[in-house]
């Protein structure tokens, strides 16, 4: 991705407005560098595979990016002028999030297995800098995972979510490891909640939330204040799991008791099936949403592993597992399944925190290992050097991208204080 200075107007600028374009711009190359970016010229990559079975037939023959669903497309912003001059050869949308593949063999024909993420826009931003929810519900690092499989002519999707507890409340980067979480007092809160998971039940259906937060210090208040909103929630299941607690001594195994408690859930929500006429044969009727502090590491290792429960399912509906069988009574399956979470996991945390995702071990081998530890201490001493010295500078690429910051032709200059102005509501802060 290249972005080129086309600004005619530039060598009549003030001295102020020189330097705030040359700000803008190094804004700019920061977003050139932006990971996880995917495309494609015929397939509306915004969509999951039930939702695109369901398009009105008329629909898919128009542009992409009017099919698409716009809290996917990461460059919305960006399109608005071609959209406006009707320019639909050149509109590509854009989507960031995470796209992995592999294929094995089970009774002698190949099964194709593909996660694919969709990061939403509606929260855009980095770690520290954009924690919880916005007034409208939006939350920050909300991610939809879809877990596609294709065997013999059939093709099944499974879907999950994450995202950022959905409360008003944030994490002000102020040099220590781990800054203080504050919640932010407001009477819009139990609202901000209501139209968060209204939003979820529209769109996906019934929710099953697992909250993995300790239920000690910090993180403890956060959760108990999120438990308190979503007893006031009809219709949504909340399950707190005190994931390092239970899982402590890095057993993953562990997470066969949170599944207990949701097993029968799961299995009435389901996964969508379709044959290769475009039958519908299975629909998804629900969704669970899964959040951490940041919901990329406790997240991703309880996703993979509800994930590997569902692809059992799959499989076996498929007919190519019986169904006392599982891909974990096949070391080589089960790698390439760990494999693909892992390195998921990976670049969702790149594309949020700036480094490789902690505890790939618990996902890749169900344990922790030395070798995991060390890596894990590379990548949280880099998430805290890039939280203080460099990620708000990047919060101020994003919002530039994605117009949460317009840029006026006459208005005064937004660097003043070092970065744009802050909001603790809205999650912007000085850089």
């Amino acid at each position: 991705m290249k972005f080129l200075c086309c600004n005619e107007a530039i060598k009549h600028l003030t001295p102020q407005e020189r330097r705030d374009e040359a700000y803008f711009m190094s804004l700019l190359r920061i977003a050139e560098t932006t990971c996880g970016l995917y495309y494609s010229y015929v397939r509306d990559l915004t969509l999951n595979l039930q939702r695109a079975s369901k398009l009105a037939a008329g629909r898919v023959h128009k542009p992409l990016w009017k099919q698409a669903d716009p809290r996917f497309v990461w460059n919305k912003n960006l399109l608005e002028e071609l959209i406006e001059a009707k320019l639909d050869e050149f509109i590509i949308p854009l989507i960031q999030g995470s796209f992995q593949s592999a294929q094995f063999t089970l009774k002698d024909r190949p099964v194709r297995i593909t996660l694919f993420s969709r990061r939403c826009n509606r929260r855009l931003g980095t770690r520290m800098w954009r924690r919880g929810a916005n007034l409208e519900g939006a939350t920050a690092n909300f991610v939809e995972t879809e877990q596609l499989v294709e065997y013999e002519g059939l093709t099944s999707s499974f879907i999950q979510v994450r995202g950022s507890i959905p409360l008003l409340w944030e994490q002000i980067v102020d040099l220590s490891y781990k800054p203080r979480l504050s919640i932010i007092e407001h009477e819009e809160t139990p609202k901000v909640v209501q139209r968060h998971f209204h939003d979820l039940s529209q769109r996906y259906g019934e929710a099953i939330v697992i909250d993995l937060t300790d239920k000690r210090g910090d993180e403890g208040d956060l959760s108990n204040a999120f438990a308190a909103e979503m007893g006031r929630i009809p219709g949504v299941r909340y399950i707190h799991f005190d994931f390092h607690h239970v899982c402590r001594g890095g057993n993953f195994d562990n997470l066969q008791a949170l599944y207990n408690q949701i097993e029968e859930a799961i299995h009435k929500q389901g996964y969508f099936l379709m044959n290769t006429k475009g039958e519908i044969l299975l629909e998804q009727s629900g969704v669970v949403r899964s959040n951490c502090i940041d919901c990329l590491d406790r997240t991703n290792v309880t996703q993979s592993f509800l994930a590997r429960k569902s692809l059992d399912s799959q499989l076996q509906r498929m007919g190519a597992l019986l169904s006392s069988e599982s891909i974990s009574l096949s070391d080589n399956i089960n790698d390439i399944f760990k494999k693909l979470w892992v390195e998921h996991g990976d670049e969702l945390s790149l594309e949020y925190a700036g480094s490789y995702a902690l505890k790939g071990d618990l996902v890749r081998y169900g344990r922790q290992t030395l070798p995991g530890l060390i890596k894990d201490g590379m990548s949280a001493l880099s998430r805290y050097y890039l939280n203080n010295f460099h990620d708000g500078v990047r919060q101020d690429a994003l919002d530039l991208i994605s117009g949460y910051y317009t840029v006026s032709q006459g208005s005064s200059s937004p660097f003043h204080n070092g970065g744009f102005e802050s909001s603790s509501l809205d999650g912007m802060h000085n850089t």
